[in-house]
């Protein structure tokens, strides 16, 4: 990505009235951010729900102090940048519709074509939440993945240090710019971070970790991953936040149970008594749930018919699995250009038929 393209891109997310799902609309249509910036009003009239306050923002052009700021703040840092419009974005988070236009990163990792489990949890972990992450991490080594948090207090730093002291990379998404280090306390761990992965954060310079920037990081926790995995929680944290956001992406969510008296483990307790978690046990869990198994696991056989009439949309995601082989059920229904809950429908149909087969973890493959 030039200089240039990141400044329009840059400008284009600071545009008041626009929002990372309204920009990604407005690039397919004007193809380029500095296209955006080039049109005339008579152009942005075409664009439904545009509001007047964008077009207004976009052709006075606003934003452009702050882009060159905040451009200089990048390129000083040598910070990298991945941004939604390029193949080195992370491809599991581009399938969620609100991701981000542009992901800022220190570090040295790529999280495409990598298993990948998000960690989380309260901030006053337990000594049987502290054993329990520990244990899960050294299991998983076998397959390698980069494990994600978000670098707090409690849970968060437990899973990164944990992986680290396992030679496994970590990625902590932060709630801030890169010009501080939220908790402070932390600042000690991100050389050991940035040797072991890194950091990565959708916020400018100058961003400060309140609330609504927690939330927000949140959905990059959930939507990065796998599977988002809850260690410990109260009833109410924002760990059950990014499960839940988990969930809306399809992805599979594990929460370790605990005491019904346990404060910290009531939120746990309460996703899997309510079917929104899987229960975790140990690293067996998710490497069935997620088809990482090494052994091969026998399948229900279903006769499959000779000769079997596919209508359109279902020749389409034959064809998809045929080229790609055995994939999640958002990629499917991205690769075939069919909605999620229709490729789900005709999934379902092709089963019936005999076509495919569903495996752990939301995946299908042709029989």
């Amino acid at each position: 990505m030039t200089s240039n393209e990141l400044f329009y891109a840059l400008a284009l997310t600071r545009t008041e009235g626009i929002g990372d799902v309204f920009a990604k609309k407005l690039l397919e249509y004007f193809e380029s951010a500095e296209n955006i910036f080039s049109a005339s009003e008579r152009e942005f009239s075409k664009i439904p729900r545009l509001s007047q306050t964008a077009i207004k923002a976009i052709l006075n052009k606003t934003s452009f102090k702050a882009a060159e700021k905040e451009l200089s703040f990048i390129e000083k840092q040598s910070i990298r940048v991945f941004y939604f419009e390029n193949d080195d974005y992370p491809q599991k988070l581009k399938h969620c519709t609100d991701a981000p236009l542009l992901l800022f990163a220190r570090g040295n990792f790529d999280l495409n074509n990598r298993k990948t489990l998000s960690i989380v949890g309260t901030r006053k972990i337990t000594s049987y939440g502290t054993s329990f992450c520990k244990k899960l991490i050294e299991d998983l080594i076998p397959f390698n993945p980069i494990i994600v948090s978000g670098f707090a207090l409690g849970t968060d730093i437990c899973a990164h240090l944990s992986a680290i002291e396992n030679e496994l990379e970590t990625v902590g998404i932060l709630a801030h710019g890169f010009d501080r280090i939220y908790p402070p306390s932390h600042l000690k761990y991100v050389n050991k971070m940035e040797k072991n992965g890194g950091f990565l954060t959708e916020f400018w310079s100058g961003s400060v970790p309140d609330k609504e920037n927690f939330v927000k990081r949140n959905r990059i926790v959930a939507g990065i991953s796998d599977a988002t995995i809850v260690i410990e929680s109260a009833i109410k944290g924002g760990s059950l936040i990014t499960a839940n956001l988990a969930n809306d992406y399809a992805r599979e969510v594990f929460a370790v149970p605990g005491k019904t008296t346990d404060v910290y483990s009531q939120g746990c307790n309460n996703l899997i008594k309510t079917q929104r978690a899987n229960i975790l046990t140990g690293a067996e869990d998710i490497l069935y749930m997620l088809n990482w198994n090494t052994t091969p696991q026998k399948t229900k056989t279903i006769q499959k018919q000779l000769f079997v009439e596919l209508n359109a949309d279902e020749q389409k995601v034959y064809d998809y699995l045929l080229k790609n082989g055995k994939d999640l059920l958002d990629l499917i229904a991205r690769g075939s250009e069919i909605p999620v809950y229709k490729t789900a429908s005709i999934l379902f149909d092709l089963e019936m038929k005999g076509v495919v087969r569903p495996l752990p973890g939301k995946m299908f493959e042709l029989t």
